[in-house]
């Protein structure tokens, strides 16, 4: 997976279609979840699309996470969430915040309100498992 500022560098230099065709192209870069995965339980809520978030424990603390959705744009979305976080430890992942590495790609202006309604409860879900598992530890 892309680091965010790998993603950025290309993305802070692209326009509107041009940004539609990367986070598409970033959505199909997640590694695939399998459909068995894909349940209520694992469901995001407040997204308009579905979208699936799946956490993994991989090496000790640290967080692997699979992710789906049934919108492409959106699903770019999920990976770009993802790539703050993937394979970091889970204390690290539990301090991030999400939203302000998230800021500099502007999503709130570049697509629509429906895109991105659901990205704030992705980012808790992903910060309140990670604060679980780094308090276990």
């Amino acid at each position: 997976m892309r680091t965010l500022d790998d993603i950025y560098e290309e993305y802070e230099f692209l326009d509107g279609d041009e940004r539609y065709r990367l986070l598409i192209e970033l959505g199909r870069e997640l590694e695939p979840m399998p459909d068995a995965l894909k349940t209520d339980a694992t469901l995001v809520r407040g997204c308009s699309a579905s979208v699936w978030v799946y956490p993994l424990e991989e090496k000790g603390d640290r967080l692997h996470f699979l992710a789906d959705s049934n919108a492409a744009i959106t699903k770019g979305i999920v990976a770009l969430v993802l790539s703050a976080v993937q394979d970091k430890p889970a204390a690290e992942v539990a301090a991030t915040d999400i939203a302000a590495l998230l800021a500099r790609f502007d999503l709130r202006n570049q697509l629509s309100s429906n895109r991105t309604q659901g990205v704030p409860n992705m980012i808790a879900l992903v910060r309140e498992h990670a604060a679980r598992i780094a308090g276990a530890a």
